[in-house]
């Protein structure tokens, strides 16, 4: 992993682009570590996750690394998350994550890579991008939130399409369903989720991190129910210096001065 910080911005990048950035046992110790300093960190309010190359955002789980562990005995047996193996909680279980986390996808996005994407709060794609859940087709089960995410954010029949068959799906047609918030030419991916960023740092954190909250939390809850639940994030944004700062910048005709606090 690649794990640098920019101003306000974590840049997470998968390094492994030999092998399409496929993921080992090492990339998700390493990514669990980079998750646990992301969300500690005040200074951090959004992280951007990419893979290295232009060839793909990831690939999914390490295969020869699975054969060579399946000869050894050492596999065990896998189904859905991933508690009691390395990089626990992954960021497809990290369901409390309170900062946003955008995906920057070129090239392939595959089994667990695809998984990946779908974890994250928006996902950006250069045209070329590639996104598909290949596991029935290797007798594996898509058992990092590919199964349980991607028929919430595709149309039921559309999403077991995918499923059931490992049919591949283009960037165009993510974007046309919903599930890629911009597509763009690779040249050009760069400077779109640099824009995305850039409008996100313009809103109060803690209104950011409080809505996601929000949003999450209320998913699948009945609409009388969401309006009277309690959110941790919600409260502390109703109580901040920011919540004052806000109106108090935009009568003034200013530019904010966030403090996240």
């Amino acid at each position: 992993m690649i794990y640098e910080k920019d101003g306000h911005v974590a840049r997470i990048t998968m390094n492994r682009p030999e092998v399409l950035n496929a993921m080992d046992l090492r990339m998700h110790e390493e990514l669990a570590e980079v998750w646990d300093d992301f969300e500690s960190d005040d200074e951090l309010w959004v992280a951007v996750l990419s893979g290295a190359g232009t060839r793909a955002f990831s690939v999914g789980q390490d295969l020869k690394e699975l054969a060579a562990r399946v000869r050894e005995g050492t596999a065990g047996v896998a189904t859905f998350g991933s508690r009691g193996r390395p990089g626990w909680p992954r960021l497809t279980e990290r369901f409390e994550l309170s900062k946003p986390v955008v995906a920057k996808v070129q090239g392939y996005a595959m089994g667990g890579g695809f998984e990946l994407a779908l974890a994250c709060d928006l996902l950006i794609a250069s045209d070329d991008a590639v996104f598909a859940l290949p596991e029935a087709k290797l007798g594996l089960m898509a058992g990092a939130g590919g199964v349980f995410r991607l028929t919430r954010q595709l149309p039921w029949k559309t999403a077991l399409g995918h499923l059931l068959t490992g049919r591949p799906m283009t960037a165009r047609r993510a974007h046309e369903l919903g599930l890629v918030n911009e597509t763009v030419p690779a040249a050009e991916l760069d400077a779109c989720v640099e824009g995305w960023v850039a409008d996100i740092l313009r809103c109060a954190p803690l209104s950011v991190r409080a809505i996601k909250e929000a949003a999450t939390a209320s998913a699948a809850m009945p609409l009388p129910a969401a309006f009277v639940t309690r959110y941790v994030w919600e409260e502390r944004r109703m109580h901040s210096k920011d919540a004052i700062e806000g109106p108090l910048a935009f009568i003034e005709k200013r530019e904010p001065g966030w403090q996240a606090s």
